[in-house]
């Protein structure tokens, strides 16, 4: 189990694309089409699948926005920050 991390470790740690929403961080990727979101999603299942850390993904119509915390201790957690660096790494190669 994961600690939850502080307001200021969540402030400092969290990767700059990527927003704060109560108890979650969000990101929302923009694409020039539907399907190129889909494999986006695709690669952010792949992912969590590896990490057994499961955000919730949302695809929209040329966007595809991703939410992580961790359930089990009740917000934010390293591992909610090393996923989001994990598809940011993907996402920008």
């Amino acid at each position: 189990m994961a600690d939850l991390l502080s307001d200021d470790e969540i402030s400092n740690q969290l990767p700059a694309e990527w927003d704060r929403d109560g108890d979650e961080i969000v990101r929302v990727y923009e694409f020039d089409d539907y399907l190129d979101g889909v494999n986006a999603a695709q690669m952010v299942g792949e992912i969590a699948e590896s990490q057994f850390h499961h955000p919730e993904i949302i695809i929209r119509y040329k966007e595809l926005e991703v939410r992580l915390t961790s359930h089990e201790e009740g917000g934010i957690t390293d591992e909610d920050i090393e996923m989001a660096e994990l598809i940011e790494s993907e996402q920008s190669a």
